[in-house]
């Protein structure tokens, strides 16, 4: 078996870090504590690690493929998303009146890292069908939510996400595909969609497609945006697929990674017009469509740490076990398995404590987002929606590039080898690379962090996190170990440094934007790093805890250890970025275009 789910640390920040018997108490989610947890977390690895990762390889080998306007996808994949759709696991966290389980995401977030990890390109189905329900749950009539959220909750009909134009990538402005109103209220669409993930394939009975269009005398730019609902096959009165709808792909992409995932152009009206249904109100499709990519944001900075731990641990595996050259310490007099030598171990422990930091902050994000939607008193409700909006773009952002160094590092563990696709390191290294890309590349995350999360409210959201650090520290200057003394050193630097940069955001972004956005993404990597840190902080503190009242751990040691590297090798990188984001903006835009 080549992927273990870290069941016990993803119970450790649930338990520790999230407070999951705090969401328990919540409205709604009564009989989701931590029993439930290690429940569902253990029947969702023992899925993820019988079923969907021997599929992963061969997905990269075998991809999916065009034919006549169909897609086939990998062997297997059918079989397997028959399984997935019988466990239930599409309507892990969606409501219970549409089938679903009604769990918080602070479990769903863990499902959703496994389910990743084992085969991110099988996993990016679901994902699209999550942002749909979401969109619909939001946004959708009654009549939308009859006929479209039990089949997408059960996963009987899968969703997607239809943004993307030739023309039109990032700026959704200069979206072109129109919608013509019909006499019985719904439209009939035309337009050219590309980069939709799953846009066509053979696992699932319908496809609904959710569509950003024109309507003809809409406005120019975003505000003239609406949303529809298309069905790849229309839908009979008694909820059976009826006619083909005029929605019909017309190619794939080639891609670098992962390519079992079908990432289909996509035709609509070639013949007549695909019959399309309006969600909401007319002319408010990007604010509805940002309900989708806000859950999608999330989603890809948890596949992030999904392929960061599977790459992990095949680096460990690797280095457990290939013998290359004696140790430098003379240890052993003879030549040893590569994980005795201090830059693999230096190597291991990045990738390890990268993970590990980004997975916690990842759980701590969706506990507050669980508290924003279910908490009883209103005022913690609107801090925790605050938090939680704050910390999507470093989840997302963060999580990725930090993905990239990760399975980087996995194939230089494994040397020359790494470079050979049959070992299968280099896969997690093509996979991971999209990950920064879509659903908003890590720049357009940081435009947000400056804009939306920081400049918009003074910096206060921002000061109020730190502050919350800041108590962190204090709790670890009550520690009289050593490793708590160093992380509390190093946190504290970070925090300073990130207060520092906060201030030049919120007090510069209006008279000189140029500076600000000129150290956008440094910013967000910093937060992300900062936020990441605090929590192997707070799991240092719990790991004593427990050392302290007799629980001999190997896992509660380790994690010491983890969490005082971050401090020590990651963390302390802070300082020197706060210099470049408020003191080095004029370097990065004083060469003259031309010399480029």
């Amino acid at each position: 078996m080549d992927y273990i789910a870290p069941v016990r640390d993803m119970l450790f920040a649930i338990r520790h870090l999230a407070a999951i018997d705090q969401i328990a108490l919540m409205p709604g989610f009564e009989d989701a504590g931590f029993d439930t947890a290690q429940a569902v977390l253990e029947e969702s690895a023992k899925f993820n690690q019988e079923v969907l990762s021997p599929l992963n390889w061969e997905g990269d080998r075998n991809p999916s493929f065009w034919h006549d306007r169909q897609v086939t996808t990998t062997p297997g994949f059918k079989q397997a998303f028959r399984q997935f759709v019988e466990g239930g696991w599409q309507g892990l966290q969606h409501p219970t009146r549409y089938g679903g389980q009604g769990l918080p995401k602070t479990i769903g977030a863990a499902c959703t890292e496994m389910l990743n990890s084992a085969n991110m390109s099988f996993a990016l189905c679901p994902l699209l069908s999550d942002g749909a329900i979401e969109a619909l749950l939001t946004a959708g009539s009654d009549e939308l939510k009859a006929v479209y959220l039990e089949k997408l909750v059960s996963g009987q009909w899968t969703g997607t996400m239809n943004l993307t134009e030739p023309q039109a990538g990032s700026d959704l402005a200069m979206v072109r595909t129109r919608a013509e109103p019909q006499a019985d209220g719904s439209f009939k669409l035309f337009g050219t969609k590309i980069f939709i993930t799953y846009g066509e394939h053979d696992m699932a009975e319908n496809i609904v497609h959710l569509v950003l269009a024109r309507v003809a005398g809409a406005p120019e730019g975003v505000k003239g945006i609406s949303l529809f609902v298309v069905p790849k096959f229309l839908v009979n009165a008694d909820g059976s697929c009826g006619a083909r709808n005029d929605v019909f792909c017309v190619s794939i992409e080639h891609k670098m990674g992962i390519k079992a995932s079908p990432t289909a152009v996509l035709q609509y009206g070639d013949h007549g017009g695909a019959a399309g249904y309006l969600v909401g109100q007319e002319n408010r499709g990007l604010e509805y469509m940002f309900i989708m990519m806000n859950a999608a944001r999330f989603a890809v900075g948890v596949q992030g740490i999904a392929i960061a731990q599977r790459a992990y641990q095949k680096a460990v595996a690797f280095a457990k076990d290939r013998v290359q050259s004696r140790p430098v310490d003379g240890s052993i007099q003879a030549s040893a398995p590569i994980i005795h030598h201090p830059d693999v171990k230096r190597m291991l422990m990045t990738m390890r404590a990268y993970t590990e930091g980004c997975r916690a902050m990842a759980a701590v994000a969706a506990a507050a987002y669980d508290a924003a939607h279910h908490h009883p008193d209103a005022q913690v409700r609107r801090e925790n929606q605050s938090f939680y909006e704050y910390m999507v773009p470093l989840v997302k952002g963060f999580s990725t590039e930090m993905s990239l160094e990760v399975t980087s590092l996995g194939v230089q563990v494994h040397g020359g080898m790494g470079f050979i696709e049959e070992t299968g390191a280099a896969q997690y290294y093509r996979d991971a690379k999209i990950l920064t890309i879509y659903e908003g590349t890590t720049a357009i995350q940081a435009n947000d962090l400056v804009g939306r999360k920081t400049a918009r409210d003074g910096g206060q959201t921002a000061l109020a996190i730190a502050t919350q650090v800041e108590r962190t520290e204090t709790e670890l200057g009550a520690s009289d170990s050593e490793a708590a003394r160093v992380v509390a050193r190093r946190l504290k630097a970070a925090r300073l440094a990130f207060v520092d940069v906060v201030q030049f955001v919120a007090g510069h972004t209006k008279a000189s934007p140029n500076a600000v956005f000129a150290g956008s993404v440094p910013y967000l990597m910093l937060a992300g790093n900062l936020m990441a840190g605090w929590q192997m902080a707070r799991a240092l503190l719990v790991a004593e805890a427990a050392l302290a009242a007799g629980e001999e751990s190997g896992f509660m040691r380790a994690k010491i250890a983890t969490a005082r590297f971050y401090a020590e090798h990651l963390l302390n990188k802070a300082p020197g970025m706060r210099d470049s984001i408020v003191e080095g903006a004029d370097s990065v835009t004083a060469l003259a275009l031309e010399a480029f």
